[in-house]
């Protein structure tokens, strides 16, 4: 039996609905309606996923200004994609929640990621409709910051490279690693570089290694407005 109050859903989600219908539609799976009926939960679908990918674009642009426009996109794609969606679907519980057809159910529907992930658009897209612009980008910026900020999602990337790319193209001079610290037992070290553009110390980075560390100065370096002063005096 579905629990038939939202109220840790919506402690979860970080939005309160005055509606409640609007959030029931939005976990309403197609296959729990009748033949011919409409889902309301696909049209807000159809929109949770607009504002999902322009608060994504608008949290990356803010964390990255030394991405160019083919750098964003690549990283927000890693973000939207069906997996990681899912993955936010999952930490609100969403199964729990969620209406499907008998059948479906049957089937795992609960923890089919491109059941959650669609799931987890149609809520984005409620708490737009009755919201506004600004509430629904505050929850789904409480979704994704510390993946940003911190990285965790975006650990994949080549951060290195993609400084590489930016700093040649802009300042015609590559990026300069220079380890400055080592500590730790020889078990557990811990690597410390520093990045630098030009005369400039723009970021350091600690790691495992001194490949990791330079990974993270990289990446601190994308997100530093300090990479503006470097590109001023090229």
């Amino acid at each position: 039996m579905l629990p038939s109050d939202f109220t840790v859903f919506e402690e979860r989600l970080g939005y309160e609905f005055r509606n409640r219908e609007l959030l029931e539609a939005a976990l309403t799976h197609a296959s729990a309606l009748r033949a011919g009926e409409v889902r309301t939960g696909e049209r807000l679908e159809f929109l949770g996923d607009a504002v999902v990918d322009l608060v994504v674009a608008d949290l990356l642009l803010r964390a990255f200004p030394a991405c160019d426009e083919g750098q964003l996109s690549k990283l927000r794609s890693l973000l939207v994609r069906t997996q990681t969606l899912a993955a936010k679907a999952g930490d609100l519980g969403v199964g729990e929640w969620l209406r499907l057809g008998r059948g479906e159910d049957r089937s795992g529907g609960r923890t089919k990621s491109t059941i959650l992930a669609a799931t987890y658009e149609a809520v984005v897209g409620a708490v737009f409709v009755e919201g506004g612009f600004q509430r629904a980008h505050a929850v789904v910026r409480r979704h994704f910051e510390r993946e940003i900020t911190e990285g965790r999602l975006l650990a994949a990337q080549d951060w290195k490279t993609m400084l590489q790319e930016r700093s040649q193209a802009e300042l015609r001079v590559a990026p300069k690693y220079r380890l400055v610290g080592e500590s730790g037992p020889p078990h557990a070290k811990v690597f410390t570089v520093e990045l630098w553009l030009r005369d400039f110390c723009v970021a350091s980075g600690e790691g495992s290694s001194k490949r990791a560390a330079e990974q993270v100065a990289a990446r601190h370096a994308l997100s530093s407005t300090i990479w503006d002063t470097a590109r001023d005096e090229a």
